[in-house]
């Protein structure tokens, strides 16, 4: 069999297995819940590094800021690694690959009309500018890396996701949210956004998004130009609800997906991870009571963190686990949860040019402060 032939059967192998924990067909369409919008904060634990993308400087405007902090698996104290030479005035995008080894892109702002994309192989010790993008969707999962680091995944702002070789200079369209919907998966999904790209740990192209259709988990996989529903079977309490995919992304135990199913004081968020054999595991249902979910973030074993309006916070461990709540987070103008070993939490609070790293241990009745930042952010220098 050639190498050609034998990725392709490898790859329509793994979409099977995916889709065979896909939810059932027997759904109807109802009008579409409110697209639920999130802060673009986060944190990805990837192998031994953690990335954690916090907006500093002011809350808006030219004088705000993102920056990208690092927090090797050999140390204990976060580093500033924000790309050089680029404005980031516009959320950064981050797609970890393994190891040391991060994509960054930058979503327009301002006068900048494209989404620069740059990597780094070392820990962000240095950066290479890879293929320019068009603008980045304004979701926390729109640039996805694939296992080996050689491709990326791009979810654009109108809906179109394409990819495109680390060292090559131009995107091709894998799918738009309207070609999607016409397949038979989308169809039954009844997709209404695309939002979030992906890969599996097998390196299949995963695209996510919100469906209209009752008790479907919008997860869907491509290969060789075909999309299947990949997405988990909701529990017969949550199969009348729609779903709304708010996260998608690869961890080093596999794939994690966050859903709200339900909206209001209905609503429930569920957690998701794909095992060994492709099909998924649930986490108990976790209802908001009509608090709204801020900001998310992964940890490289599948623990899972959000950030609820009111200054409330949760952590789940990975599957078989329930959901923890953490102190009350300590204040700031945002504060970005990341979930760098296991068991381990940390809340970054930034103010200005000022990040303080506070630390809750298992069971902790309040956060200790770990570590203080001071980022000179270059104020008038967008205007």
């Amino acid at each position: 069999m050639s190498g050609k032939r034998r990725a392709a059967a490898l790859a329509l192998a793994a979409t099977t297995m995916l889709a065979a924990g896909c939810g059932s067909a027997s759904s109807h369409a109802v009008a579409p819940a409110a697209h639920l919008s999130q802060s673009l904060n986060t944190s990805l634990a990837i192998g031994a590094t953690t990335w954690a993308v916090v907006p500093m400087g002011a809350p808006s405007g030219a004088n705000l800021f993102w920056q990208l902090f690092a927090l090797p698996g050999s140390g204990s104290r976060w580093v500033l690694e924000t790309p050089p030479d680029i404005a980031t005035n516009g959320a950064i995008a981050v797609a970890a690959s393994g190891g040391l080894s991060v994509v960054a892109g930058v979503r327009p702002s301002l006068d900048l009309t494209f989404s620069p994309i740059t990597s780094t192989a070392n820990g962000g010790r240095s950066w290479g500018a890879g293929p320019p993008a068009g603008a980045l969707a304004d979701v926390p999962d729109a640039l996805a890396a694939s296992p080996d680091g050689s491709q990326l995944i791009a979810l654009f702002a109108r809906g179109r996701a394409a990819r495109a070789d680390l060292s090559g200079t131009s995107w091709s369209t894998l799918a738009t949210e309207r070609s999607l919907a016409a397949t038979a998966a989308g169809r039954a999904c009844g997709l209404t956004a695309l939002t979030a790209a992906a890969y599996s740990t097998a390196g299949l192209a995963l695209l996510g998004g919100n469906c209209s259709r009752a008790g479907q988990a919008g997860v869907f996989a491509g290969s060789a130009g075909h999309w299947q529903a990949a997405g988990p079977a909701l529990p017969g309490a949550l199969a009348g609800q729609q779903t709304q995919l708010l996260r998608l992304a690869r961890t080093a135990r596999g794939d994690v997906a966050l859903l709200q199913a339900g909206t209001g004081q209905h609503a429930d968020l569920l957690a998701a991870w794909t095992t060994g054999h492709g099909r998924w595991t649930l986490s108990p249902p976790f209802s908001l009571h009509s608090a709204q979910v801020v900001s998310t973030s992964f940890g490289s074993d599948g623990a899972t963190g959000i950030v609820l309006t009111g200054g409330q916070a949760e952590t789940i461990a990975g599957p078989g686990s329930s959901w923890q709540a953490l102190p009350k987070l300590p204040s700031g103008h945002t504060v970005t949860l990341a979930l760098p070993a296991a068991g381990q939490v940390e809340a970054l609070a930034a103010t200005g040019g000022r990040l303080t790293v506070w630390r809750a241990a298992p069971g902790a009745a309040d956060w200790a402060q770990a570590q203080v930042i001071k980022v000179a952010i270059p104020y008038g220098s967008s205007s």
